[in-house]
Order: structure tokens, then C-alpha cells, then sequence
């Protein structure tokens, strides 16, 4: 694809921070603050965080951040073919993505233990909502908490013209090819409310870009129906006992609000939490709301 000049390696990957593991289906980047206790195992509080669609783990550098000073282990990574993790040739759906959180997760060996206090809480973004959702269905026992922020799911994404000829074969490989990702980044600028914040954004979105399987990636992960309808997950979550918290941006122009009226009612005991003047990333557009109440959640008993 157009502006895809380079090869995923160790030779390249020294220009990232964090740290890098194979897995069964590739390598993945991530990051994890502070080292989990040697021997493995998990302290006493856990977050793991999953981002959405496009851009990778430096989304969550405001919630990185937050937690690892309030005394959290928190672990952060690029889903297959962002980032500076491996775009394996692979179906990019829901079972790919939550294979790769299970592998992390045993990878770093990272265990729940509820007996000895120890607890791990999901963070899902966007894509990562139906991730970690289904992750949680899934493995009941690994899970503690859920937080959801503007989870996509409820009902289909609406695209734009670009990303509609995406999911034909053939005709997006085309059109990808003389445009490259020009489309992904002038639909990041949507998903904020304030502005301001949109240039720095994509300057650092453009890095992984140059990476070779990029869009490939992209497409895959749309023609396998991952910004389709997820419900059946998320009614699947609300019959088991887990804690949910979950944001969502008042003026999100990418999962409408009142998506959000829908999910509760399949979710009931769920705390929901509206975040006005905000589009949709609530926790970087507006961490000095969402932070606080992040916390008093995580810490609960």
C-alpha cells in the first residue's frame, strides 16, 4: 500500500518504547508499569487496556499514566496490525482479537487470584469494548472489573464512503493503494470535540503507517464485521456478576450517544457516567473527569 516503506523487525522496532513478546500469532508490542513481581503473578490491583480500531496503545497515555501513579500494574498493548505489533496475514474478527489477549495475559503470566486479594479490571475503548467484553464472557474467572468507553457494538458503525468501498474485494486494495490511509486520518479528527488536540494526535498516528501490512490490516478488520453489531456479547455480560463502569462523550460523532441508552439496558449494574463537551475519547480529551472517577471505581471493594 501507498506510504508503507518499512519492515516490522527488531532492527525498527528499537525506535519504540515499551517492550516486545512472540506470541502464537505474532509479535506483539506493549507496555507494562511497573513489572509485574518476579515469578509472575499479578499485585493487587491489575488493569489491562485494550484500544479500539485504529490508533495504538498511546491512546491510553493520559490513563497509563494516572493509574501507574495511583499504584496499579497496568499493562497496555497494540492489537495485531497497529502499532508496533506484527500484522499477521490472519482474519482480523473477535476470536483473533480475544486469542491475543488470552496469549498476552499468559504470556506475562498474569493470573487472578481472588483469594489472595488479587484483582484484574479490563479497560475497553471503542473495538476494545466488544474485546474486553467478550474476553470477560469468556473467561469469567480471570475478570474482576470492566470498564467500557463509548464501546462500539450497539448497532453497526456508519462509514464513510471510503470505508464503505473498504469491504468490497478488490476495489479497496485499489483505491487504498493510490489514496493510503488519508481516510483514517481525516476520520480521527471526528472523534474529538475540542480541536486543538487533533494535530499533535495524528502526527503521532502516522508513525505506524509507514509499517508494511498497516492497511491490510485495517481492511481485514472491517470485512470481518469488527465495527459491526456486537449485542449478543454484551447481553451475554450482563447476565454474569461483574462490576461495569462505563463513559461516553456527549458529542461522540463516531458511536452516537444514545447508543448508550441501549447498551445500559443490557447491562444492569453498570455505573454509567456522560461526559459532556467530549467526543469520542472521553479519558484523553477529558482525563481530568474521567480519572477521578476511574479510580474510585478500580479501588472499590
Amino acid at each position: 500500500m501507498r506510504g508503507e516503506t518499512k519492515d516490522l523487525n527488531d532492527v525498527t522496532r528499537k525506535s519504540a518504547s515499551g517492550s516486545f513478546v512472540q506470541l502464537a500469532d505474532g509479535v506483539t508490542h506493549y507496555e507494562l508499569n511497573p513489572p509485574l513481581p518476579e515469578g509472575g503473578g499479578l499485585g493487587v490491583r491489575d488493569v489491562v487496556l485494550v484500544h479500539g480500531f485504529s490508533v495504538p496503545y498511546f491512546i491510553y497515555d493520559p490513563t497509563f499514566d494516572f493509574l501507574t501513579q495511583s499504584g496499579f500494574h497496568v499493562l497496555r498493548y497494540d492489537l495485531f496490525g497497529r502499532g508496533f505489533s506484527d500484522r499477521p496475514r490472519a482474519r482480523y474478527n473477535l476470536d483473533f482479537f480475544v486469542k491475543q489477549l488470552a496469549d498476552l495475559l499468559d504470556a506475562l503470566r498474569f493470573t487472578y487470584h481472588p483469594r489472595r486479594g488479587r484483582r484484574l479490571s479490563l479497560v475497553g475503548l471503542s473495538m476494545g469494548g466488544p474485546i474486553a467484553s467478550a474476553f470477560a464472557v469468556r473467561y469469567p474467572e480471570r475478570v474482576d472489573k470492566l470498564v467500557l468507553i463509548d464501546p462500539i457494538g450497539v448497532k453497526p458503525i456508519s462509514f464513510s464512503p471510503m470505508l464503505k468501498a473498504a469491504k468490497i474485494p478488490l476495489v479497496a486494495e485499489a483505491v487504498l493503494g493510490l489514496v493510503g490511509g488519508d481516510a483514517l486520518i481525516k476520520g480521527i479528527a471526528g472523534d474529538f470535540f475540542d480541536p486543538s488536540l487533533v494535530g499533535h494526535f495524528i502526527e503521532r498516528y502516522k508513525v505506524q503507517m509507514q509499517y508494511k501490512g498497516f492497511l491490510r490490516s485495517i481492511l481485514s478488520t472491517l470485512r470481518n464485521n469488527m465495527l459491526g453489531e456486537f449485542m449478543n456479547v454484551y447481553k451475554g455480560l450482563g447476565k454474569i456478576d461483574k462490576r461495569i463502569l462505563m463513559f461516553w462523550g456527549r458529542n461522540d460523532n463516531t458511536v452516537p450517544f444514545d447508543h448508550s441508552n441501549i447498551l445500559r439496558a443490557a447491562l444492569p449494574n453498570v455505573e454509567f457516567h456522560a461526559i459532556e463537551n467530549c467526543g469520542h475519547i472521553p479519558h484523553y480529551e477529558k482525563p481530568e473527569e474521567v480519572n477521578p472517577t476511574l479510580l474510585e471505581f478500580l479501588r472499590k471493594e
